[in-house]
């Protein structure tokens, strides 16, 4: 009797003692690409090519339409089963505070890592004008799961 009462005491003990499994998930890399009057991003599938379109298009702000964050992420399935990208986005101050504005999109979790992308374009784009600082988080509900920022945020 005074055995099974050890090992009973012992079972309880481990069991509140092994941490809790939290919802786990990162933002493993951010790609800023400017968009063309026609909503591309590059005019072939060279990373060179893709490279030297984007180099024009920040030379020549006439000539863009839009930006589009892809992003790479991973989160296994959580018990919320939905989980929101965010892109959170500063531009040039407008007085005594910097534009802000926010671009997100519910993804669903899985057992690799997914590419997603964010994007701004249209009168949106227009208005907010150029992007300054950007930082792009993963979330379960109300928990950060993960985040990459540019050097400025």
């Amino acid at each position: 009797m005074r055995r099974l009462f050890i090992a009973c005491l012992s079972f309880l003990f481990l069991a509140t003692t092994l941490p809790a499994v939290a919802a786990t998930g990162r933002v493993a890399k951010v790609l800023p690409h400017f968009l063309d009057l026609k909503g591309r991003h590059t005019l072939s599938p060279s990373l060179y090519d893709r490279d030297a379109y984007q180099a024009q298009l920040r030379q020549h702000p006439e000539q863009r339409s839009g930006i589009r964050y892809d992003v790479l992420w991973r989160a296994p399935k959580s018990a919320a089963g939905k989980l929101t990208l965010r892109a959170e986005l500063r531009g040039i101050a407008q007085g005594d505070l910097p534009r802000q504005t926010t671009v997100e999109q519910q993804v669903q979790p899985g057992a690799r890592s997914r590419w997603t992308s964010l994007t701004l374009t249209g009168e949106d784009y227009k208005k907010f004008g150029q992007v300054t600082a950007w930082r792009v988080t993963l979330w379960d509900g109300e928990q950060l799961l993960g985040e990459q920022r540019s050097f400025l945020w």
